[in-house]
């Protein structure tokens, strides 16, 4: 175990959980306060969620919604990146302990503001992530990227038309944001991108099936909104099933529960889950230490300023707080970490802080399709060509550095005016890498990467010694 290096000239130590939208706005709005930031990072990169899908369906590259957070901190002289999985926060020691590969690093903080996000949740049956990856991480999207394209090419060796079927249909669960727009593009993909790439079948019949229990798609929308892309949706081919649980997922499909508690198998091979999320455990650590109550997604209740209770000094931002019902998305993390960010220059500078968050809700969109996309924003709420341009516009504006919004864009028009699709490379080791780490566990990832060595280790798995 290390201890990070202590702050130079006693300035005020702020540690920060999370590389998120919540972590890195916080860091950055700092950057003219008289501390020393040290933001810790699960990951080298910054993601920006919500076009993770489009790397699953080969519009962008990773690197194009991920770009590295050190580098978008580098011009920041105040703030150091570390990475690591933070594991324990002690609240009455004031540190916060991260691990990466066997490494260990305690860091002691004067102010520390929680960003760490959440997880996929499948509901108490986490079984079913073996067989439908979810959509949180870079990882999550490769591998979906790969287990997409690689279905349709598995369907051209085929021959029995029953196994044509199953590789040619998709399934996502969860009718939100997410699950909408993955199984749009993937009908567009199969309808408009690939329909003259293959010889002995044709990929405009594959099916894609959107499932939810919900009894209407993108449930946080009014209804008007709802119906027009539960429409849209149906134009392009996306079949929607509302109503349905569930119950069962394995290698070749999937088992849903109807309203009527009638239960039936669609057979597919490819299953993507958008549906639920649960917040970082870290907020269960937090809950009780500081007697704040943790919900059942994970999510911790906090004093309206975003704070612990009893622990000023502490603010938990995103995902991971609990606070009049805001909904997890990327503006509440965004503006949460700006005011936490704010609250701890006032606190250094003596200043008083304001007692109170409030969120400025910019509205909502989701986009279904080329050209087609609704919109909840500022009292209007419309749907089609326009919403479409708002969407694009948007988040265009909330990528992170001119290279990557120029490249986006070029894409975009590749995909979106023509046919192409740039990002269409698809490995072995993304569909199965995850897999393969999760059956030889974390003794392998430490032994293969030059992690920290201790005196009884494991033995390699492999027999082998690293590169």
């Amino acid at each position: 175990m290390t201890t990070a290096t202590p702050s130079t000239g006693q300035r005020p130590r702020v540690v920060i959980v999370g590389s998120g939208f919540g972590g890195l706005f916080a860091a950055q709005r700092l950057k003219k306060a008289p501390v020393d930031v040290t933001l810790i990072g699960k990951t080298t990169h910054h993601l920006f969620q919500p076009l993770l899908y489009q790397v699953a369906t080969g519009i962008l590259s990773e690197g194009e919604i991920a770009p590295p957070t050190r580098e978008i901190l580098k011009n920041q002289d105040n703030a150091r990146v570390v990475l690591g999985e933070v594991t324990d926060i002690d609240l009455a020691a004031k540190t916060v302990t991260s691990t990466v590969l066997g490494r260990t690093t305690v860091h002691a903080y004067d102010e520390l503001i929680v960003a760490a996000g959440a997880g996929q949740s499948y509901f108490g049956n986490d079984q079913f992530a073996e067989f439908a990856p979810g959509m949180k991480s870079i990882d999550d999207a490769l591998e979906l990227r790969g287990r997409i394209f690689g279905a349709f090419e598995l369907a051209e060796l085929a021959t029995d038309p029953a196994e044509i079927d199953r590789l040619l249909t998709f399934v996502v669960v969860g009718a939100g944001p997410t699950g909408v727009e993955m199984a749009g593009q993937i009908a567009e993909l199969a309808r408009r991108t690939l329909r003259h790439d293959f010889r002995r079948i044709d990929p405009t019949s594959a099916r894609v099936i959107l499932l939810d229990a919900a009894p209407k798609v993108l449930p946080p929308f009014v209804d008007k909104l709802s119906q027009k892309a539960h429409k849209q949706l149906n134009e392009i081919g996306v079949e929607v099933q509302l109503g349905a649980m569930v119950t069962n997922v394995d290698a070749d499909g999937i088992v849903v529960k109807d309203g009527d508690g009638h239960e039936r198998r669609i057979n597919a091979a490819t299953k993507i889950w958008a549906a639920g999320v649960q917040a970082s455990p870290l907020g269960k650590l937090l809950g009780e230490q500081s007697g704040a109550e943790v919900d059942r997604a994970g999510r911790i209740s906090v004093q309206p300023d975003l704070s612990l209770p009893g622990h000023p000094e502490v603010h938990v931002v995103g995902d991971m707080m609990s606070l009049n019902r805001l909904p997890g998305v990327a503006q509440v993390a965004i503006q949460g970490g700006r005011f936490a960010a704010e609250a701890v220059a006032a606190r250094v500078a003596g200043r008083p802080t304001k007692p109170e968050f409030h969120y400025f809700d910019k509205g909502s969109m989701a986009t279904i399709s080329r050209f087609h996309a609704v919109a909840d924003t500022w009292k209007f709420q419309f749907g089609g060509f326009i919403a479409w341009v708002l969407w694009l516009v948007v988040h265009l504006m909330y990528q992170v550095g001119f290279k990557n919004r120029f490249s986006t864009v070029v894409h975009w028009a590749v995909s979106f005016l023509g046919r192409g699709r740039s990002q269409r490379v698809g490995t072995q080791q993304q569909v199965y890498g995850r897999l393969a780490l999760e059956h030889l566990g974390p003794d392998f990832e430490v032994s293969k990467t030059g992690g920290k060595r201790h005196t009884g280790e494991p033995v390699d798995v492999t027999g082998r010694e690293s590169a």
